[in-house]
């Protein structure tokens, strides 16, 4: 009997094997850790009791410090360097690691913004006269710092678009990740962008929302969703900027998101196997 038996269990290892690989994959990514402490406590949450699967730290961001301690205690999180030169809010700014004047305001800090911005006028970098060699050497000062705190880093990502200003910086940031071993695009490896279906403006609605996401995803293919948990605190009602006021119940949405056991059924529910940067190129 235990002969008869032998094909039927290669045939369904094969199978299970199948499925795995048909399976929609999915990286969810919680970006700007380091801007502040209820930023950096629910990008945590949302990898630990959640679906989060890879986290961007700001590195030159105030609560960098406290974020390469909360990333040695959770050593499996996959982590990329979310390289800025532009520091958005209001109330806290944070200024560049390295001599770039032409990325500089007439304080010290980064712009506000990338690109030209009514609240802001004047203040985007491409409306002042930055410098290609300032960018490079920026950057590679936080990739520098970012690697010698967290050794694991494994890619890097943008600010707010800032590594898509030109042609030239796109080169060059390519150029950094291949010198630096840190050269995961997923552009280049066929991930597609997945977002909200729908209304997102409150934590019920981003739910529902991400859960029709699910809906659309196919089989085989990998797909990268992107948001910025935190936490409804004092300190992030705080943190704000013109045009975007509501940051502390906005991003207290996408960690109730991240952590609903509504969507992490729903995720079992449609075969969707969630993995990391790391884990783009295994099959």
């Amino acid at each position: 009997m235990k002969y008869f038996l032998l094909p039927l269990l290669i045939l369904l290892c094969a199978s299970v094997t199948h499925a795995q690989q048909k399976a929609a994959r999915l990286i969810i990514r919680g970006d700007d850790m380091g801007y502040s402490h209820a930023g950096n406590e629910a990008i945590i949450q949302s990898y630990k009791n959640g679906i989060e699967q890879s986290i961007e730290v700001i590195v030159p961001s105030p609560w960098f410090p406290e974020a390469v301690k909360m990333l040695a205690a959770n050593p499996g999180v996959d982590v990329g360097i979310h390289l800025a030169i532009t520091s958005e809010w209001d109330n806290i700014k944070w200024r560049p690691l390295s001599d770039c004047p032409s990325l500089k305001d007439v304080d010290g800090y980064f712009y506000p913004m990338v690109y030209p911005n009514k609240n802001y006028p004047g203040k985007a970098i491409n409306e002042n006269n930055w410098k290609l060699a300032d960018v490079e050497r920026e950057f590679r000062a936080q990739i520098e710092l970012g690697l010698k705190n967290i050794p694991r880093i494994s890619h890097i990502s943008a600010h707010m678009g800032c590594t898509g200003i030109s042609d030239s910086v796109k080169a060059m940031v390519k150029k950094l990740a291949k010198e630096y071993k840190i050269d995961i695009d997923p552009q280049e490896l066929n991930v597609k962008y997945a977002g909200y279906d729908g209304p997102h403006a409150t934590a019920a609605e981003k739910i529902q929302s991400f859960i029709k996401m699910l809906d659309k995803l196919e089989a085989g293919n990998t797909y990268l969703f992107v948001d910025h948990p935190g936490l409804n605190t004092d300190e992030l009602k705080a943190i704000h900027h013109i045009g975007y006021e509501d940051v502390a119940a906005d991003r207290q949405g996408v960690t109730d998101l991240f952590t609903s056991e509504q969507v992490k059924a729903a995720i079992k529910k449609k075969n969707i196997q969630l993995i990391s940067y790391k884990e783009i190129t295994s099959r």
